[in-house]
């Protein structure tokens, strides 16, 4: 049994459906025993994959994400956001992006913004005259830069399967997000002029505008605090989400006094139910990544690539349309571990900045959860607009363009990406 057999027989179970874990699992289960290796070694690699410090950060992130509601901090965020934009023709689509951006500083993932305020945003503009299916699409779509701007989840599992710099990874995401904010925004005027969006009918004084502001400053301060932690070299990734963890709490419990017992043992549960999943991911994928390796598939992949061009450029916009495939089909974490140990040795080969690449690859997989069949976002937005998912996915794909305008600018330029963990390491 060969390293082709072993990702042809993961292909085949994931595509009949059989859960992405058990598809990574067993057929590396399978080469062991066929190879003859001691089944200990499963057990093995598996442990020391889920052993890993960096990965706690992915866990406290998550209990961001539970507690962002339980404290208070979300709606607080949308009202200033929403009396800040003021009267502008399609104003709650402009919230709508600008909002995400914020919460992309607070949860690092783009499910949790959505979870968070996929009802606020979703409502307030059904009642404003737009489209119900806008109004989802639109959630979804500007929710795409949480995971990009730091702190972000998959950007710290990408560091930890590269075996590159967690830091570095989370601030090449804060030009980027500006980019993908940018287009947004474009895209939103374009839209705005052509249908003929409503402006927001609530008309704020300057008086109210400063008392939305204030009590909404303690949660606007949250990824201030978080950047320049990193900026400042005060937290690595680890830390910056157990300060995420602390801030939330306090601001639930001390400011905002919204927090209850009641939504803190909530959010503990859900977040040990999402981590055991992510940590099954990570093991079956270990295992997975290591027979791949044993059978030199990485090798052999960069052999074949470096063999078609050494061009960096078009090597990445080889990578970039490979990758937009395989979002359509895998789950983000899962496909960063399956994907990353293929993709990454060729291209640093060729000179591609290991933490240009990152973001890149990044960015590819969170337009994935945009898309069908298996795009997390259009499912979860369509849940809370009560909109079917084959319609959400009719109307999404306008909402692409201005990401895939994004994802190229910041793939043609590479110091998007590298400039300002350069500039930071390197005083």
């Amino acid at each position: 049994m060969n390293g082709f057999e072993v990702l042809g027989l993961f292909l085949l179970l994931a595509v009949l459906g059989v859960p992405l874990a058990v598809s990574m699992g067993l057929p590396a289960a399978i080469y062991i025993v066929v190879a003859g290796i001691p089944l200990a070694t499963v057990a093995h690699r598996m442990s020391n994959a889920v052993n890993s410090f960096p990965l706690l950060a992915v866990v406290l992130f998550i209990y961001v994400g539970s507690l962002l509601n339980a404290t208070g901090i979300t709606p607080k965020l949308y009202d200033v956001v929403r009396a800040l934009v003021g009267r502008v023709r399609g104003s709650l689509a402009y919230v709508n992006v600008f909002v995400n951006l914020i919460m992309a500083g607070i949860s690092g993932a783009a499910l949790a913004d959505i979870g968070a305020l996929g009802t606020i945003q979703i409502k307030a503009m059904k009642e404003q005259g737009y489209k119900v299916e806008f109004a989802a699409a639109i959630t979804a779509a500007a929710a795409t830069v949480g995971p990009i701007f730091p702190p972000s989840i998959p950007l710290i599992i990408y560091a930890g399967v590269a075996e590159i710099s967690g830091v570095k990874l989370l601030l090449s995401g804060v030009f980027p997000a500006f980019v993908i904010v940018l287009c947004q925004c474009v895209h939103v005027w374009y839209l705005a002029r052509k249908h003929n969006f409503p402006v927001e009918a609530q008309r704020y004084t300057w008086k109210e505008k400063g008392r939305i502001c204030t009590v909404g400053l303690p949660g606007l301060l949250t990824p201030v605090f978080l950047v320049a932690g990193l900026l400042l070299g005060w937290f690595g990734p680890t830390e910056l989400a157990a300060f995420a963890v602390f801030y939330s709490l306090f601001l639930g419990a001390f400011v905002y006094r919204k927090l209850t017992w009641k939504a803190l043992i909530q959010g503990a549960r859900e977040t040990v139910r999402a981590t055991a999943i992510i940590m099954f991911i990570v093991a079956s994928a270990a295992i997975f990544a290591w027979v791949l390796t044993v059978e030199q598939l990485p090798e052999q992949l960069s052999s074949i690539l470096l063999g078609i061009t050494k061009n960096p450029l078009i090597l990445l916009l080889m990578v970039n349309g490979i990758l937009l495939i395989v979002g359509m089909f895998m789950e983000t974490i899962a496909a960063l571990m399956v994907m990353t140990p293929l993709i990454a040795p060729p291209l640093h080969a060729a000179g591609v900045d290991p933490i240009h690449l990152g973001l890149v690859v990044v960015f590819n997989l969170m337009i994935g959860l945009l898309t069908p069949p298996v795009g997390m976002s259009l499912y979860m937005t369509s849940i809370i607009a009560d909109v079917p998912v084959a319609r959400m996915a009719q109307v999404i794909w306008p909402f692409l363009v201005p990401l895939l305008v994004a994802l190229l600018i910041v793939t043609l330029f590479p110091p998007i990406a590298t400039w300002l963990p350069e500039y930071i390491f390197r005083r």
